[in-house]
């Protein structure tokens, strides 16, 4: 198993998409995991599924809102308190709102950048800590290919919080370097999911899809396996880079 005994963090884990993908990945690699989102009761409602599967001393499951930095403290010192450390954090909550520039509000922006960026320095910052007292850590963040391409679809402020993810991660990395605290990203491109089918045009993403070389959108599980790549020794020695799993819908 890539991560026996490890302790991981994955947020936004309880919906049906990436997230929820890398929390059963890394359970299934051994690890020990810590599974939050905003939605109280779906989260609690996956925990308890991942428990029946994986152990109930294995699985925890904590509301929390990564805008909100007192929510987040609080889920980081719940997941010390429980398992004593942390090893891993995937940084994959994320809110899209599609609306051309001139539209885009105050309030939108706010919670675009909010959860996206705001959300990940939030978490980044408190588990470095514990990372840095152990002297380890694996920090993964889960960007987007519109960081590289941008959209045509009135996503400028998801492009641009996501692409300062890949920013914080690179500057990140050279800082926890001499921690043995590696830092990356992962920037997929379509991988259709609920929440994405209810806020694109109806066949917008199968049109986008099939751009790619591989003529098909991902599948979240295809991405938990590079994010459990990242977050096992096998990276050992990878930091400050972005991986890119977008099927040849970018490639650079």
């Amino acid at each position: 198993m890539k991560l026996k005994d490890k302790v991981g963090i994955v947020t936004a884990a309880a919906g049906a998409g990436i997230g929820q993908a890398i929390a059963k990945k890394f359970a299934q690699e051994g690890a020990y995991v810590v599974l939050t989102d905003y939605h109280e009761k779906r989260t609690m409602k996956i925990a308890d599924a991942m428990k029946s599967e994986y152990g109930e001393d294995r699985i925890i499951g904590i509301k929390c809102d990564v805008s909100n930095r007192v929510e987040v403290e609080n889920m980081a010192k719940q997941a010390l308190d429980k398992f004593g450390r942390i090893d891993i954090l995937v940084n994959n909550a994320g809110r899209e709102i599609l609306n051309p520039v001139e539209k885009v509000t105050d309030e939108e922006w706010n919670i675009v950048v909010g959860v996206n960026l705001k959300g990940m320095f939030y978490c980044a910052k408190a588990v470095i800590p514990s990372m840095i007292k152990q002297k380890y850590g694996r920090l993964i963040n889960i960007s987007s290919i519109a960081a590289w391409v941008g959209s045509p679809m009135g996503e400028c402020s998801y492009a641009a919080a996501k692409a300062g993810m890949i920013g914080f991660a690179k500057s990140l990395a050279r800082e926890m370097g001499p921690y043995n605290i590696t830092v990356n990203s992962i920037t997929p491109g379509v991988i259709p999911n609920p929440f994405l089918e209810k806020i694109y045009p109806p066949g917008a993403l199968d049109k986008i899809a099939k751009r790619a070389a591989l003529g098909r959108g991902g599948k979240p599980e295809e991405v938990a396996n590079v994010a459990a790549f990242l977050a096992s020794e096998e990276a050992s020695y990878v930091t400050g880079e972005t991986i890119i799993i977008s099927g040849g819908r970018y490639v650079r």
